[in-house]
């Protein structure tokens, strides 16, 4: 009871009560076609802000007939930005903010610093390789927001990919020189459904050259990918790494159907819960490392900072356990919000980094059950698919994903090997005709937290097309 009342602000927050209001004018900035970019949605006095030399924009796009507002953060490119290749970037859940993970917690230029009391540079900020789009999706999550509370009860994959997509050419409208530039998409856990559902709406409208995106490939971190194969390789993975117990595993292994969503009887529950109870000890996104405990001092009660960021922590993961406590209180300030064009710094939106209502399965109408042979398609149509593991995550477990692309079948260009970086092994990789597959050695959930350097190394390399450095002399 207690966990439903926690999630009421957020769900408040987004809508009103009115189905048919109009979005408000002054948050939909407007484009500046005739100089290339949105100017309205210039960011030029974001709070705590280290000084840069490239600029960055943030606003809203509308979708739907101007019925939902979706918010959006983009940087370019540090250097020569007109002739480097545009990325977009999207968290999953589904429900939380690629804002709030993406771009202050891993690959932006700024990382929300302790306590959110401003900004620290983060100098293996991908915008070094590419001009880095960040979207917050569907509408519900982080600033996004509709008009009527009906979408926030009617979310799937497929209105997802829909808004997403009319979004992007939105957004070319305010940047209309982006509209022929070389673009990828990259993304981690939900988001591995997202991002090829999205690549194939793309892919397939393409054959209209009046709604051609440049799209060269996708780029995969610990997806969510075939829901069978991700269910087992979770089970797999908690037993290898000492989670569970023999009797433990032996229960889920012969009691579950992992082929069926409901996964089976009694006993199958059971298994489950005894594994989840072992991982809420610790941080199932991250194995290996720390969980968050509350400031004594947070007006925020003990009980709410337990069940709110320790459940977020377990969600998402992370290197400092508390990121997240960090981007709320950044990213509900008044000051931070009217330098973002969120909100007028009065008004204020009630940010949140994931949306609980959004998150919970049984309000998640819809979800492809594999996104294999949209991985089939794309490969067939020359697109390059790159998918990275962390291999200390348990939520979206290395097995999982191994487990996934086994049923491609494809055939192996280069056999498995270690990649190197800063003649460290980094981890392991192996290429197909198609894809390339790589771990991340030692890294949870959301890799970047925890290897910032490989990261940026590995996305230089996907972005190239070469591969990940198979020597130590680098």
């Amino acid at each position: 009871m207690l966990f439903l009342l926690l999630l009421k602000p957020a769900m408040i927050c987004y809508g009103d009560s009115s189905s048919n209001r109009k979005l408000s004018p002054e948050i939909v900035a407007v484009g500046d076609n005739n100089s290339g970019v949105a100017i309205g949605d210039l960011v030029t006095n974001l709070p705590g802000q280290p000084p840069v030399d490239f600029k960055h924009y943030a606003g809203y796009v509308t979708v739907h007939n101007g019925r939902r507002a979706l918010f959006y953060w983009f940087f370019e490119a540090i250097t020569n930005p007109q002739d480097k290749p545009l990325v977009l970037w999207l968290n999953g859940g589904p429900g939380c903010s690629s804002v709030g993970y993406g771009a202050t917690q891993e690959i932006g230029p700024f990382l929300v610093d302790t306590d959110g009391k401003g900004l620290k540079l983060n100098k293996y900020s991908w915008n070094k390789e590419a001009n880095m789009l960040f979207l917050e999706s569907p509408v519900g999550v982080g600033f996004s927001y509709s008009n009527s509370t009906k979408d926030y009860e009617n979310l799937e994959d497929d209105i997802t990919a829909n808004d997403a997509y009319n979004f992007l050419h939105n957004w070319f409208l305010k940047f209309p020189s982006y509209r022929t530039r070389t673009f990828y998409m990259a993304g981690e856990s939900y988001a591995g459904k997202y991002v090829p559902e999205l690549a194939e709406l793309i892919y397939d409208r393409n054959n209209d050259p009046s709604l051609h995106i440049n799209l060269k490939g996708i780029l995969l971190g610990n997806p969510e990918t075939s829901d069978p194969e991700d269910r087992l390789g979770r089970v797999d993975y908690a037993w290898s790494h000492a989670v569970i117990s023999d009797e433990t595993y032996k229960k889920l292994r012969t009691s579950c159907d992992f082929n069926s969503r409901s996964e089976g009887n009694k006993d199958c529950y059971d298994g489950y819960d005894e594994m989840y109870k072992q991982y809420d000890e610790i941080d199932i996104y991250s194995l290996y490392t720390s969980v968050c405990f509350a400031s004594s001092n947070d007006q925020t009660s003990q009980t709410e900072m337990s069940r709110s960021f320790g459940k977020m922590r377990r969600m998402m993961g992370g290197y400092d356990p508390c990121l997240d406590h960090y981007a709320r209180a950044f990213y509900n300030r008044g000051d931070v919000q009217k330098a973002l064009h969120a909100s007028d710094g009065h008004n204020l939106k009630n940010w949140s980094i994931c949306n609980f209502h959004i998150y919970d399965s049984w309000n998640w109408n819809k979800s492809k059950a594999s996104v294999i042979p949209i991985y089939r398609k794309l490969i067939s149509g020359g697109l390059r698919i790159w998918v990275y593991s962390g291999d200390t995550d348990g939520r979206v477990p290395v097995l999982s994903t191994r487990y996934s692309l086994r049923i491609l079948g494809l055939s192996i260009t280069k056999t498995w090997r270690p990649w190197y970086h800063e003649k460290e092994v980094s981890g392991w990789y192996e290429e197909y005709e198609g894809l390339t597959f790589a771990t991340f050695r030692g890294a949870g959930h959301s890799v970047p937290c925890f290897k910032p350097s490989n990261s940026l190394a590995f996305f230089s390399s996907f972005l190239l097309g070469e591969s990940p450095s198979s020597t130590g002399s680098t």
